[in-house]
């Protein structure tokens, strides 16, 4: 009876906990609802937005490996296979920048390890406040750093990510870290295959109190006083991971493990209950025999997220080599566990039973149906303000979204990671698509990551459909095939019917989006409850988007014009203004709807796209987005050192052709002696010639005439 009325203090509803003692019969126990209170926190188990993922099409031609396993796999041919995901660590970055942000990525890496795969690229995606405040500055400072730190240290290059600021991340940055890795078809991993009779070993770090309850921590809104949390905080030893990676390879190398899962929302009790629900087992574990750091109560050591470590499934008679590769690498290794037949979850302090549950209750949370409701004010954010979007000085405009803090370069975040280590990165930070090759083979994996939260705050299904789109463009354009998509859904709190409206359309966009053009949804992550007491974030699905190319000589960069080539517009003159980079700068707030998604559209900008980077029709390529077109030929010109000289004369108000987002539409710089085949491949969509690579200004009669240096200037130091 001693928790009977205290299991609101575990994150329980009323209905909750009655359907808990129904499914045992019984009331639970301290330590049995505390097992069952982080598993059914929202962090774990996706209570609110599961129904709405089913909606997500999880199957491809490629996919090997979709939902339900620590990261996606799909097939890059040759025998490997790429695996990827990407999780958020938000909460714990806003209340302790450096260490949020550097357990995140390792966090992230543990989940590729746990497919047999070795990590081989991070992105990370950060989403910072105002800029001008100190509290964005400290924040930013430590964030970066984190994700330097580790990843520097643990060895695997950080090749890409994105940076976006907006006031309303001020109080809640997020922090959505992406990691992937290449494995042998023949060594993949999983979390589905441990038997009874399998032994439960812990590899890796102590347990200690470092990010207890951390998952419960991320299923609620941020306290106003940040530094309450502290203590759920994990700490990280990225030379400790680097040892990790190589134990669990090496042991995978050798077939001398069963099963794998990281430990990382909920700890050992997540990681161990997950293996045995997904392969039908039950678990006895032994508390005694887990090694720890300092002396802890039972519901401490099941719900610790200390890091750097890993449950292995393994056999009675392959035990021995394991401890000894452990022994080599200099790791604790224990066995803490056994498989079962019994469908239960038990622990055991010595011979004493402390906990039983059965199996299911860990795994199957109730699914949670929140109201939803259309936002008030929805219809005034969609409405535009003509009289603020005029452009008196084109040139002042361009100027200002280039070096604005969503338009500058980052190369002061970027320059911190180490995006060379491991020696296979083709394209790295600072262009719009990240290139590795893949081992041993002619191949190329391509990635974007993309967050459009302005589209997705005015209108959620449309600014989801375009980010998704997005996404997808940067690969085709460069010549390569969509393999599947993984994504961070970053929103407010699910309970206010409002938030829970942006949620459902936004995955409602993402999900029309992949069907329609073919890209399965191989992995992802659900961040809920991203507010404090002084507001909520913009709802921000983040997507990573992989493809690939067959032999990478065919690989089409941004940012490789040279003089003389034409410069092409492919695609309609004009998106729209909004919720744009320009119409924010404007009105001071995102205003107006972005296009509506046309799938039709995007699919022949697919094929031709494709076609044109295979058949080396073009020098570079660039697809519009923040900042419209002026701002694409921009970046194209400082990118490549090369001039424009363009003649496009606008249809109607220069300002959409100028500065318009949206819409399958990208530029091209063309060699004069493939300018007819480059059009013949484009017939049947809108494509024109719209000037000249040369000199050293970028010119558009009567829009503006910049020096490069100038513009070069703006875009490196910024302009506010």
């Amino acid at each position: 009876m001693a928790y009977k009325m205290d299991y609101r203090r575990v994150g329980l509803t009323d209905s909750e906990y009655k359907r808990i003692n129904e499914i045992l019969g019984r009331e639970p126990n301290a330590l049995e609802l505390e097992l069952v209170g982080v598993m059914w926190s929202e962090h774990c188990s996706y209570k609110s937005t599961r129904p709405m993922l089913k909606t997500h099409p999880p199957k491809g031609k490629y996919v090997l490996q979709g939902q339900g396993e620590n990261a996606g796999v799909v097939d890059m041919g040759e025998g490997w296979g790429f695996a990827f995901k990407v999780e958020s660590h938000n909460h714990p970055s806003a209340v302790a920048p450096f260490q949020g942000a550097a357990t995140g990525v390792g966090g992230i890496i543990r989940d590729i390890i746990a497919m047999g795969a070795r990590p081989s690229v991070s992105m990370d995606g950060l989403f910072f406040g105002d800029p001008k405040l100190s509290k964005t500055q400290n924040l930013a400072k430590g964030i970066v750093e984190g994700v330097g730190s580790y990843g520097n240290a643990v060895g695997v290059p950080i090749v890409g990510g994105k940076t976006y600021y907006a006031p309303c991340f001020t109080d809640n940055p997020l922090v959505n870290a992406f990691s992937a890795g290449f494995v042998r078809l023949d060594k993949m991993a999983s979390s589905q295959t441990a038997k009874a009779g399998d032994l439960a070993v812990l590899l890796g770090s102590k347990t200690g109190r470092d990010g207890i309850a951390g998952a419960s921590f991320a299923s609620k809104e941020l306290a106003e006083d940040a530094r309450s949390s502290k203590p759920q905080i994990q700490i990280g030893d990225p030379f400790e991971e680097k040892l990790l990676i190589e134990c669990c390879l090496d042991l995978l190398d050798k077939g001398l493990i069963a099963s794998m899962q990281d430990m990382g929302a909920a700890g050992i009790l997540s990681s161990s209950s997950e293996i045995a629900c997904k392969s039908g087992c039950g678990i006895d574990i032994q508390m005694k025999q887990i090694p720890l750091r300092e002396k802890m109560e039972p519901w401490e050591i099941f719900l610790s997220e200390s890091q750097e470590r890993m449950l292995l499934i393994v056999e009675k008679e392959k035990l021995d080599p394991v401890f000894a590769m452990a022994r080599h690498y200099g790791l604790d290794c224990a066995v803490v566990g056994t498989v079962t037949d019994s469908l239960k979850y038990k622990v055991f302090d010595g011979e004493e039973l402390i906990a039983e549950l059965p199996i299911g209750i860990l795994g199957d949370a109730p699914e949670v149906f929140w109201p939803a409701k259309e936002p008030a004010e929805l219809p005034k954010r969609q409405v535009l303000d003509g009289s603020k979007l005029a452009s008196a000085d084109p040139e002042q405009d361009l100027l200002t979204l280039v070096g604005c803090p969503n338009g500058a370069s980052k190369h002061e975040i970027w320059e911190q990671y180490d995006s060379m280590v491991q020696l296979h990165t083709i394209v790295g930070p600072g262009q719009p698509v990240a290139a590795v090759e893949v081992p041993d083979t002619k191949r190329a994996c391509l990635l974007t990551m993309e967050a459009e939260p302005c589209k997705c705050w005015t209108d959620p299904y449309t600014g989801a459909a375009e980010t998704m789109a997005l996404s997808l463009r940067g690969l085709w354009l460069s010549g390569a095939d969509a393999l599947g998509m993984t994504n961070c859904l970053n929103f407010a709190s699910p309970e206010n019917p409002e938030h829970f409206f942006e949620l459902q359309q936004s995955i409602k966009g993402l999900a029309d989006a992949c069907r329609a053009l073919d890209c399965p949804v191989v992995s992802g992550n659900v961040s809920l409850y991203n507010e404090t007491a002084n507001g909520r974030i913009y709802p921000t699905p983040l997507v990573v988007t992989a493809g690939l190319l067959t032999d990478r000589d065919e690989l089409l960069r941004a940012g490789a014009t040279k003089d003389g080539d034409a410069i092409y517009m492919v695609g309609k003159e004009k998106g729209s203004l909004g919720a744009s980079r320009y119409q924010d700068l404007k009105c001071g707030e995102p205003l107006g709807k972005t296009v509506e998604p046309d799938f039709e559209a995007e699919k022949s900008f697919r094929e031709r796209a494709v076609k044109t980077a295979r058949g080396h029709l073009a020098d570079s390529g660039r697809v519009l987005a923040g900042g419209g077109l002026a701002v694409a030929l921009a970046s194209e010109a400082i990118a490549s050192g090369t001039g424009l000289k363009i003649d496009l004369k606008p249809q109607g108000a220069r300002e959409l052709t100028l500065f318009s987002e949206g819409g399958a539409r990208a530029i091209y710089a063309v060699p004069q002696q493939k300018t007819a085949e480059f059009e013949k491949t484009w017939a049947g969509f809108p494509c024109r010639r719209i000037g000249a690579a040369g000199g050293d200004r970028l010119t558009w009669d009567g829009m503006f005439d910049v020096q490069l240096g100038e513009l070069r200037k703006t875009f490196t130091e910024g302009r506010q």
